[in-house]
């Protein structure tokens, strides 16, 4: 029940308003009205809708349009846009566009009234976001949990914090040179001399120069190739490499490695982890699923257990979440433990925000990678998606995946900064073994021990660097990648 005015107690506090300032918008408004190169100094990151009062949102639109098609906007030109018998108070909006002009600020405070309104609208659309939380907790459907509110929210949060910036757009070319060469100072001091952050396998560092932080990164090939073998290989090692240095803010800065969040979506985490171990410690998997092991095998399984419990690398086993609950984890696990490299197990197993059933796989796949990239240049880190690829590869001879063999190959392609194949010709040939004794069987036999614990990595796009083709050793029972042993890095010979 609403009580009357008069029965409130004096000391009784007034109903909040929302924040705004009308005397500092009247101000800049007249400062564009008399000198329209004010506009030009809030318009990059003023709009219309920033401005509490409707009216004035109407007179900043339409200067905003005079001003674009190089013509004069001032009290005159404006006013017949405008209901000009509307009243303001006791004056016409003529009488109010004179009055704006007549008492305006100076140009040079133009853009100071820009970023005070700017902030004051902010805080109006945080407002908007607590009520929004408050009126749907309390309204709740059955259907919709407390967590998937908690995303929604975060979400909105983000997005406000994105857009609400007025410090972005050109800066000048002596910034970027300084980040560019901060970035190889950095590179210099870390070892093996890397510009990103280091897989722990040579050849592919040599080429790529590591993960770059905001690339969008595409590990892709058949079922059997060994892409989440790879992927959990790279995620130990950066884990396993990570060195952190306290700041003087109390923060801890990754100065080697990483910190690493691991998007499990289709294994769980215990399966994960028991991956993890057989590579680590050498004992097959499915003996260690078995309880296959031998007293000597289980005291590697401890160490490798022991050492990986140091380990800054975070799972999160959730299937069939979508790219907006995986964006929203991912802010978390950056805002809480720190994040270096975030790896999603895999793309095809993602679903889209919007889930309209109109939508295709391809659209769905698009919005996925479009905001697969934009979180990677938000959160500044590397992101590995592992990716499928089509049944086409099984119909050509030459089984070597291509950038065409891509589900949904478009938009994966277009938005990856890198695209990685794993292939293992290996696995291909063990399903043509002929009949033994035979010549075929001579020479399939060769192939076999030419190909045998070989995997090559097939640098199909890199926007950064060149591509190409890695070899590395697959140890299948274990599945471990590592780097080939070569002439030039094997000890001295002595006769």
């Amino acid at each position: 029940m609403n009580v009357p005015a008069r029965l409130l107690p004096p000391d009784a506090p007034l109903p909040r308003q929302v924040p705004h300032n009308i005397e500092v918008e009247q101000a800049l408004l007249g400062a564009v009205l008399i000198n329209n190169e004010a506009f030009y100094k809030v318009s990059d990151f003023l709009e219309p809708a920033h401005f509490f009062d409707p009216l004035h949102q109407r007179i900043y639109e339409t200067a905003g349009q005079l001003v674009r098609l190089g013509k004069v906007a001032d009290p005159r030109t404006i006013k017949s846009f405008l209901n000009e018998e509307q009243r303001v108070g006791e004056i016409t909006v003529a009488e109010y566009l004179a009055r704006l002009a007549y008492e305006a600020a100076s140009i040079i405070n133009a853009q100071d009234y820009g970023r005070t309104i700017y902030d004051l609208a902010l805080r109006r659309s945080l407002i908007n976001i607590g009520e929004e939380m408050v009126n749907v907790a309390f309204e709740a459907p059955v259907d919709l949990t407390p967590r998937v509110q908690i995303e929604d929210a975060e979400r909105a949060l983000f997005e406000l914090a994105e857009t609400g910036r007025y410090d972005t757009g050109f800066q000048g070319f002596s910034e970027a040179l300084k980040t560019a060469i901060d970035m190889a100072g950095a590179a210099y001091q870390r070892d093996g001399h890397l510009s990103g952050v280091a897989t722990g396998l040579e050849d592919m560092d040599r080429l790529m120069g590591g993960l770059q932080p905001s690339d969008l990164i595409i590990l892709a090939g058949r079922p059997g190739m060994g892409k989440t073998a790879l992927a959990t290989n790279i995620a130990y090692n950066v884990a396993r490499a990570w060195r952190g240095e306290q700041q003087a803010d109390g923060t801890l800065k990754t100065v080697d490695g990483g910190i690493v969040g691991f998007f499990s979506l289709e294994m769980s985490a215990e399966q994960l982890a028991t991956r993890i171990i057989a590579e680590q410690s050498g004992v097959p998997s499915s003996d260690i699923r078995r309880g296959a092991i031998h007293e000597e095998e289980f005291d590697k399984i401890v160490v490798a257990a022991q050492e990986m419990q140091k380990m800054p690398l975070y799972i999160d086993q959730t299937g069939g979440i979508s790219i907006a609950q995986l964006m929203a984890r991912a802010r978390r696990l950056k805002r809480q433990r720190g994040l270096d490299l975030l790896v999603v197990d895999y793309l095809q197993l993602l679903s889209s925000s919007s889930r309209r059933g109109s939508d295709s796989r391809v659209q769905e796949i698009t919005e996925i990678t479009t905001n697969m990239k934009a979180l990677a240049k938000e959160l500044n880190v590397p992101i590995l998606a592992l990716s499928q690829l089509s049944r086409q590869v099984e119909s050509r001879d030459d089984k070597r995946p291509q950038l065409s063999d891509l589900r949904e190959s478009g938009s994966i392609e277009q938005d990856a900064d890198v695209v990685i194949f794993v292939f293992r010709e290996e696995y291909y040939l063990k399903n043509k073994k002929p009949k033994e004794g035979t010549e075929e069987f001579f020479k399939w036999q060769a192939e076999m021990e030419g190909a045998a614990g070989r995997a090559e990595v097939i640098i199909g796009k890199q926007r950064h660097g060149p591509t190409g083709t890695v070899d590395l050793a697959f140890e299948a029972e274990v599945t471990r990648f590592s780097s080939l042993a070569r002439d030039d890095r094997m000890p001295v010979r002595y006769e």
